[in-house]
This record gives C-alpha cells, structure tokens and sequence, in this order.
C-alpha cells in the first residue's frame, strides 16, 4: 500500500472524529457558550489531555513503535507479545499511582497549574476542580488506549486506531442532545459531559483491545519489572513525551495564562477546534504512518526510502495544508459565524475574539503540521533527546511571547505565542537534520515550496474580495442555510483556484501525484535526492 493510501487511510478515521468534533464544540458553544462553566470545563478538560499527550500518544508513537517493531523483526510475534506485557504492567502500575496522587492533590494542581486566575472566583474554582477530579481517570484508559493503538499502527493496521477516537464526541453529542431534550442548565451540562469524558475513555480502550487480539496479540497483565527491554523505552520515552506533548504543554501554559481573564480559555478552545480539523486528517495521519515506514526503512539500510518518504510526507503535508492556512486567515470569522455564533455564544459577542483567535492558529499551521513529519525523522533513529531540547526551547518563547503579548491583545496574543513557537520550532528540527546529512536535497521539492505558497496566496487574495462581495449572505443577519451554501461555494471555489494555480506554476505536477499514490517510491535519480 502506498504511503498516501496509508496516510488516507488514518485520515479517514481521524477526519470522521474531528467532523463529530464540530458538531461537539457548535452543541457546546450553544450550550455553554464562553462562561465561566464553559471556561471550567475546558480547563479541566484541558489537564488530563495535555497528560495523555505527554505519557501515551508522545512517548509511545516516539519510543514504542520502534522497539515493538524491532521486536516483531527479530524475535516474531512471541517476542513482541512478551515485550508488549513488560510495558503494559510497568505502564498500568504508574498510571494508578500518578492518577491516585493527582486526584488528591487536584485543588491544589487548579490553583498553581491548570487556572490559577480561577482562584479569584470561587465558583468557578471549585467547579473546575471537580470537573477535574472526574476527568482526571480518562488518562488511564487513553494512555493504555494509545500503547494498544503503537502496536496496531506496528502492524500496519491504522484504522481501528484512528477511528476510536470518534467515540469521545459521539459520546458527548449524546450528553448534549440529551441535555438539550431535558433543558438542564449549564452546571449540569458541564459535570454531564465530564462523566462523558470518562465514559469515552473506557469505550475507546475497549475499542483498540479487542482490535489488537484480533490482530493475534493477547496481552496478559505481568508483574510490572525494570527489564532491559522497559529501561530501554522509558530512557527513549520521557524525552519523546515531552516532545510529543509540545503542542499541548504550550497549550497547557496558554489555558493557565488565559485564565486571568473571563471567557479566554473558552475561546481559544473553540479557535482550536476548527483548526484542529486540517491538523487532525494531514498532520496527525502523516505523523502516526510515517514513524513505524521510516523506522523499517532504517532498520533494513535502506537510507534512498527513508529519505524519499521524508521528502514525499513533507511534500504532501505543504500541498494539503499551505491552502487550508490561507483560508483560516482569510475567512475566519465567516467560519466562525456560521459554526458557532448562536444560543450562548451569540449572547456573549464571542466571534470577534475566536475569529482573531483561529486567523493566528491558521498562519502557525504549516509549522504545527511539519513538526509532526520532522519528529520521525528522530525518533526512527531512537534520538529523542534533540526533539525534546527543541521542544523546551519552544516552550520558553511561548511562554515568553505569550506572558509579553497577553496584557496587550488578551487571548490573541496567546494564539500569536503559539504560532511562533511552532516555527520555531519546525526550523530548528529541519536545521539539524539536514546537518547531520538525515534531510536528502531533493530538488523537485526546493522548487514546489515557493510556488505551492504563491499558489496559496493567490487562493487568500481571491477569498479576501469574494469575502467582502458577499459579506451580506456571510452577515450574522444571514439565514444559516444561506450563509453555510455560501461558505461551501468560497471554500470549493478557493480549492479550485488553489489547485489550478499550483498545476500552472509547477508547485504541483501529475508525477508527483503518481509517486504519492504508487505502491512503491522512485529511484533517487526521479526525486531528485542527494544522499
């Protein structure tokens, strides 16, 4: 199978859970719309995800997948079966004991680290700690939810990984809708969709294991033991969790800044839902394929596939994402209007702010998205200590930026601190890599990025005046049937201009078109790669 069937395979799944998502955030946005029950719930929701970023989907798409797939090369199915019941034990005895201590400690985790400009407010403090406390327990089903979903990934089975996720938001969309049937206010709504939470995390680990003893694999629970095999992971795992987890860490410390004021958590929650969805399907697909094509291409010395699939991934995404930015800067607030702006979020005037808040997060998604196909290019040849000093100095410009820029522009300058420290550190992860030679040169793709980008702002000035000559039918007093057909017809005919202009100028040809979908990557004198 071709590595963009790969990649459209985990798309598919991951585009269905971030298209419930929407239908999850526009529920909740006329539920809750920016209030303090709303700013509650997704800073509690906030912690336990930036947790299972950091312990599960990071560590174990960085470290894991390498060494299960090295197991399974080497000593088969028993071997990686024998190795998989190692982790598991160690892995499930430290999640209780993280789980037991944070749950006991959480007021004092609400105040100093989630939301301390809660702390001010005592009802607002005090829901967001018990939303918490409730939440809190998703990462063990996650976290072991995510190792289950490495194995799977391992053995070239996407699907049942990617599509477990969707359940969260089925799950929650049922507690809305029933919330919604029942009229119940926004305090119920918000410890209803906790026990959701909770619920989801429990449905998606079912999901995974029964995927993963169907692929042959019965994972029993062993005494948890510092074996060769676990030290191995865990000095490969803690920095690739940090690694992997930076978006969210920066996330993190942006809800902590946010919380000083009203309604900013709430707003950069609902920003980053909309573009979470481009993200999700291209960048999340490219980052979970890429990892295990490039370690086997690694382990079997085949250094031409292994830069030829870091070239067509870095390809792929700026084709795929470079249009998407451009239309998140241009038609924010369009996009915003027509998805949110009714019930509680029309009363409290929140599209400005989230518009702001979505147009910034557009400009910073292209470096979101190539961090994702740079970090396997580490991680494949078991270095996760560079991505993790990257990742920390990352971190500091965001939190520099963001503590510069947030008395000034409130919530916006969290989403500019963001941006910047995606680029930052997007650049300093291809910077190393073509120095230490793991980058080839490849000539066709120097000569596509300049066009694909003018291609690209070509699509933004079109939607900028088409925007504007039709600001009426996109108007707040617009029918929303009027105002979403209109939408459709912006962003179909945008996509069109993009990919014609791209064809015309070269950024895009039909070879490589055919060398994505093909079964098997050309030699190095087509791509153009230097070794």
């Amino acid at each position: 199978m071709s590595l963009v069937k790969k990649f459209a395979t985990v798309a598919s799944g991951t585009l269905m859970s971030r298209a419930l998502g929407f239908g999850r955030e526009m529920l909740m946005a006329a539920a809750l719309g920016t209030g303090p029950v709303a700013d509650a719930f997704n800073a509690a929701f906030q912690f336990p995800n930036t947790f299972r970023r950091l312990f599960a989907e990071g560590a174990f798409n960085a470290a894991f997948v390498p060494l299960f797939a090295k197991e399974i090369e080497t000593h088969g199915t028993d071997g990686a079966k024998r190795f998989s019941e190692e982790v598991f034990g160690v892995l499930f005895s430290a999640l209780l004991a993280l789980t037991i201590a944070m749950e006991l400690a959480m007021p004092l985790i609400v105040r100093y680290m989630v939301a301390p400009g809660f702390a001010d407010t005592p009802g607002k403090f005090e829901t967001t700690v018990r939303l918490a406390t409730i939440m809190f327990p998703y990462l063990i089903c996650m976290s072991l939810a995510a190792m289950m979903a490495g194995m799977l990934n391992s053995l070239r089975r996407y699907f049942a990984a990617a599509i477990a996720p969707a359940f969260l938001n089925i799950i929650l969309i049922s507690v809305l809708g029933y919330a919604w049937y029942h009229g119940l206010d926004a305090h119920a709504v918000g410890f209803s969709l906790s026990w959701g939470v909770l619920a989801a995390g429990l449905v998606q680990l079912a999901i995974v294991w029964v995927a993963v003893r169907n692929a042959g694999i019965s994972i029993g629970f062993r005494r948890p033991r510092m074996t060769p095999n676990v030290k191995r992971l865990l000095i490969l795992a803690l920095p690739a969790a940090i690694t992997g987890g930076i978006t969210q860490i920066n996330q993190l410390i942006g809800t902590a800044i946010a919380s000083a004021q009203d309604s900013a958590v709430s707003s950069l929650a609902y920003a980053d839902r909309v573009y979470q969805l481009p993200l999700g399907v291209v960048g999340v697909a490219v980052a979970i394929v890429l990892l295990p094509e490039l370690s086997r291409a690694l382990k079997s010395g085949n250094l031409i596939e292994a830069a030829n699939l870091q070239n067509r991934s870095v390809e792929f995404t700026l084709f795929m994402t470079l249009p998407a930015a451009a239309a998140l800067w241009v038609m924010s607030e369009p996009i915003v209007r027509l998805v949110y702006e009714r019930g509680a979020f029309a009363a409290n005037h929140s599209t400005p702010t989230v518009a702001a808040i979505l147009a910034i997060f557009g400009l910073g998604l292209p470096a979101f998205v190539l961090i994702k196909a740079f970090t396997p290019g580490y991680f494949a040849r078991e270095d996760t200590r560079t991505p993790m000093i990257f990742a920390a100095i990352s971190v500091a410009v965001n939190v520099a930026t963001a503590l510069t820029l947030f008395p000034r522009m409130g919530a916006p300058g969290i989403a500019v601190a963001s941006a910047v420290a995606g680029w930052v550190n997007a650049l300093m992860l291809l910077a190393v890599l073509i120095r230490r030679g793991h980058w080839g040169r490849d000539v066709p793709l120097l000569k596509r990025i300049p066009r694909l980008v003018l291609s690209a702002l070509v699509m933004a000035v079109a939607l900028y005046f088409a925007e504007h000559w039709l600001a009426v039918r996109l108007g707040p007093g617009s029918p929303l049937v009027i105002k979403a057909t209109t939408l459709m017809v912006l962003v179909g005919g945008g996509a069109l201009l993009y990919f014609v202009t791209a064809f015309a100028t070269g950024g895009a040809d039909f070879g490589m078109i055919r060398r994505n979908i093909g079964r098997k990557g050309p030699p190095a004198a087509e791509t153009g790669i230097d070794d």
